[in-house]
């Protein structure tokens, strides 16, 4: 199939990429346009993969070159957006223009070219602290930060195209994934870069939220199971590990694997408003698994060990590339 990605060389998106072109689909990538015409992580992929993808850059908070970008596209998974939660208190607006307007620029885009399919990317971070566990796909949308009040209205938006006008949208709903090429903002390549730079201290946000982790290649292959499907149109899929863990129980086993023990201070710079933070988080995935079949390969705890496994030997061979720093605090 012809399969237009946008976010092409973040974290996930690039794995995607990977993802799909294993699986022979043939792939344009939708790197943010730049003046060195960097691919971001699409760099760091073998060059068979490389070779076998279009690079095209762009933005889609441009709805003319949007529109011309899909020309000719079959399928669309759509991963751009800001993702930061910190930088959404600084920065609110931005978050809206390329969450929401950005959203709305590839829909608009999608219904005018024909496009047969649309994947739009959710967070789990649109249901807020959770009222009850597992979260199904029924639970309340509470926006507890800018950054999750303006993804509940991309995800409003992808549904009132398929009500409105039936533009073939899905929606999948990501719980915390993790793995290799992570920015420093997230939690787990924080906790790791500090670790391996030698830091005697490592400066965190809150232990105690509970967060559903998922492995990036089990989310990646989520994504292509849903693009590859012609079911769920106008409906939204959690994909999650199913089950939860604490950021402090993630600290213990990270310095288990490393055989190092682990000191940690909490930085309040890093914490966020009470009100704000999203103490627990734990999917129920049963719909995606019944619909399109996908199950992670990484499940509970020892599933969850294998991929920090991979995660930090990732990061120790890494840690100082790619813009990761261990004196800074990446919002």
């Amino acid at each position: 199939m012809k399969v237009f990605v946008t976010g092409a060389e973040g974290f996930i998106g690039s794995h995607v990429i990977e993802a799909l072109v294993r699986a022979g689909h043939d792939v344009t990538a939708l790197v943010q346009y730049n003046s060195r015409n960097f691919l971001g992580w699409l760099e760091d992929l073998e060059p068979e993969v490389i070779s076998s993808i279009r690079p095209a850059m762009g933005d889609i908070r441009d709805s003319g070159m949007m529109l011309e970008a899909l020309k000719g596209q079959e399928r669309v998974i759509h991963l751009a957006a800001l993702v930061a939660i910190p930088y959404s208190y600084l920065a609110p607006s931005s978050y809206v223009d390329t969450n929401m307007l950005g959203t709305l620029n590839v829909l608009e885009a999608s219904k005018r070219n024909g496009i047969e399919r649309v994947i739009h990317t959710s967070t789990s971070e649109v249901y807020g602290s959770a009222q009850y566990v597992p979260i199904d796909e029924r639970h309340p949308l509470v926006g507890q930060s800018p950054y999750s009040a303006s993804k509940i209205g991309a995800d409003q938006l992808a549904y009132s195209y398929w009500a409105s006008f039936e533009t073939p949208v899905v929606t999948v709903r990501p719980f915390n994934t993790y793995g290799p090429r992570q920015s420093q903002r997230a939690f787990i390549p924080s906790l790791m870069v500090q670790h391996l730079d030698g830091r005697k201290t490592l400066s965190l946000g809150s232990l105690s939220p509970t967060r559903d982790l998922t492995f990036v290649s089990d989310s990646a292959h989520g994504f292509v199971s849903v693009m590859e499907s012609d079911q769920g149109l106008g409906e939204t899929f959690n994909m999650g590990s199913g089950f939860e863990i604490s950021m402090a129980d993630v600290v213990s086993m990270v310095s288990d694997i490393s055989g190092k023990p682990i000191d940690i201070t909490v930085d309040e710079a890093r914490v966020r408003p009470k009100k704000s933070e999203v103490e627990r988080l734990w999917s129920d995935s049963t719909k995606i698994s019944q619909v399109f079949g996908w199950q992670p390969k990484h499940q509970g705890l020892p599933g969850l060990r294998v991929g920090l496994e991979k995660t930090y030997e990732w990061f120790s061979r890494n840690f100082k590339n790619g813009g990761y720093d261990s004196s800074k605090y990446v919002r």
